[in-house]
């Protein structure tokens, strides 16, 4: 446990240290009149397609005479980030009115390009001071015209920027479109188009340290707030119920269990045994596949580390609203930072299972998800890099993440196997195993793998399908996600209902003389994994308009990476509540 929080303790340094960074480019600047203030232009994208965005001069936009890329972090470029200078001019607390920004005539591929954009509904994202902002290219007129053919398409040429100031501070920005300033790029023909925007300054109470706050206010709105917490209560006190319930019965069952294996020893020693004392010379027998069990372990309880310093980084404050990148800062380097953890759970484990090749142990662990993870994004990069979106990485991030897995992730690896099977911890057994195993008797189809894992992920799916859809809304979507505490919340109950459901099931596969224990409790526990991702199949088809290929690669591909990791994760514990279990069961009892 020392080892431990020293470790826990070092992670959580470097990782603050990581996204100070990250943190610092949220702009502390204090301006005077007429000083610049950095505008950048980031990306466009259809609407309803958050994974399909380019860059923003992919578009024949105006051009500034020059164009300057914003070195980025490595978080902002997995997120797809990619600033430069915008052509827009906007001073400290100078305003403009109907400011040209370039006159020029579009050829006909560029007013096809820009049709398809509005076609498409296209929006448009920047930075100002580092607030964001957003807004649409254009409009479709489609008001009294029955046919497809007789819509209008509309290009916005005029923006207007509100900006609110607090002293020498930016504070907020908003930008809107003139609907009344329009350049029609319905046919396809050359076009002379003025582009012009507005600039308004105003001033504001709001003090800088909460300018950040509005972006989040969506979310945390009394009647949303109120909702949200209801929902959440009710499913939870659902499913604690029923859990609670679960939990009585075992209880009521294992103390009958108990008395009466107490008096069956005191009685004649002829009785035959029944239910799961019968079967305590085999419960401990060491599965089939120890290798792979020991890798999933490892690989479990380091997703399990990951995903609890994520929450503790959200609960602090790290991922306030449009700190960009600082999530996949943190996913990237206190993923490399627990890799150790992986390898000394793993080989650890196999070593108590009796393995020998602790070195195939090794290379297992450390490919059993990030494998499946590479081979996915080798995949979906090549689909990006096909439509030029800003989700292909650079080769520099490319080889960036390689070195982290290179220097950090493989070497903690490896020293976290060897540690493990140095530690000559030995299996924890309170009966002893027979030579030769008993026959299984026959069970109901119920009674089987897949009916038995369906039964352990519905009840804690249950409790967490509704916070889904805010989570998939924001990953999804363009909400933003700001209570993390609700969201704790749930991932403990989720937790909790995990270990106890697959303890149950444990308990009446082993009354039924059913000694293949082990892989059972792992698949039961990481069942939840498969009805999250049956519930991406939901999602996309009812709750959301994404479509196109990449867009569709992009969401089950990924959310097929998320719900494997949530498999594992899940699974692992699921199979350390069942093993705590069995072993106290069968410590409670003599046998013979």
């Amino acid at each position: 446990m020392a080892g431990f929080f020293v470790a826990a303790v070092a992670i959580s340094l470097l990782v603050a240290c990581s996204l100070t960074q990250v943190r610092s480019d949220g702009s502390d600047h204090r301006y005077n009149v007429g000083d610049p203030v950095p505008l950048y232009a980031n990306k466009v994208g259809p609407f309803q397609n958050p994974s399909e965005t380019y860059r923003y001069f992919d578009l024949p936009f105006c051009v500034p005479d020059h164009v300057k890329e914003k070195k980025e972090a490595l978080g902002e470029v997995l997120n797809g980030d990619r600033l430069v200078s915008a052509p827009y001019k906007i001073d400290f607390l100078v305003d403009k009115d109907s400011e040209i920004v370039c006159t020029k005539k579009l050829t006909k591929d560029e007013v096809v390009q820009f049709r398809s954009a509005v076609t498409r509904d296209y929006y448009f994202q920047m930075y100002y001071d580092d607030l964001p902002l957003w807004g649409f290219l254009g409009k479709v007129d489609k008001e009294g015209k029955a046919d497809p053919r007789d819509y209008k398409y509309y290009l916005f040429r005029r923006l207007y920027f509100e900006i609110f100031y607090n002293k020498d501070r930016v504070i907020e920005i908003n930008a809107r479109t003139d609907p009344s300033s329009l350049i029609d790029v319905t046919e396809d023909k050359e076009i002379d188009a003025d582009f012009m925007y507005t600039v308004k300054w105003k001033a504001t109470e709001t003090t800088f340290e909460k300018r950040m706050e509005k972006y989040s206010q969506s979310s945390s709105l009394p009647h949303h707030l109120e909702i949200h917490w209801f929902s959440i209560i009710n499913s939870c006190v659902t499913v604690l119920l029923l859990t609670g319930f679960l939990a009585t019965i075992l209880m009521r069952v294992l103390k009958n269990d108990f008395v009466k294996y107490a008096n069956d020893e005191e009685a004649a020693d002829d009785q035959e045994e029944t239910g799961w004392k019968y079967i305590h010379g085999d419960v401990f027998r060491f599965p089939k596949y120890k290798s792979l069990l020991a890798a999933a372990l490892g690989s479990g309880t380091q997703l399990f580390t990951l995903t609890t310093f994520i929450f503790l980084l959200a609960l602090v404050g790290v991922f306030y609203p449009y700190n960009r990148g600082a999530l996949f800062t943190a996913l990237v380097v206190i993923y490399a930072l627990t890799s150790g953890i992986a390898g000394y759970t793993a080989s650890s484990f196999y070593c108590q299972l009796e393995g020998i090749n602790w070195v195939r142990n090794l290379l297992l662990t450390g490919c059993l998800f990030c494998g499946p993870l590479l081979l996915t994004f080798c995949f979906l990069n090549t689909v990006a890099i096909f439509y030029s979106a800003t989700a292909a990485l650079p080769v520099g991030t490319i080889a960036v993440i390689l070195l982290i897995w290179t220097l950090v992730t493989s070497p903690l690896l490896v020293l976290g196997g060897i540690a493990g099977k140095n530690s000559k911890a030995e299996f924890q057994a309170p009966v002893r195993t027979t030579k030769y195993p008993r026959e299984i008797p026959p069970s109901p189809w119920y009674r089987g793998t897949l009916p038995q894992m369906a039964m352990a992920g519905f009840l804690p799916f249950s409790a967490i399908y509704i916070e889904l859809y805010y989570i998939f809304a924001s990953v999804w979507g363009h909400r933003i996600y700001t209570i993390y505490s609700i969201l704790f919340v749930v991932f403990i109950i989720l937790v909790i209902v995990t270990a106890f459901i697959t303890v149950a099931l444990t308990y009446f596969q082993l009354a039924s003389e059913d000694h293949e224990w082990w892989w059972r409790s792992f698949l039961c526990g990481g069942s939840t994994g498969i009805f999250i991702y049956a519930y991406c199949l939901y999602y996309y088809h009812a709750r959301s308009d994404m479509s196109g290929f990449m867009q569709t690669s992009f969401f089950f591909g990924y959310m097929a990476c998320i719900c494997y990791g949530f498999f594992l994760m899940l699974g692992t514990i699921g199979f350390r509540a069942s093993l705590f279990f069995v072993r106290h069961i069968y410590r409670s009892i003599k046998c013979e």
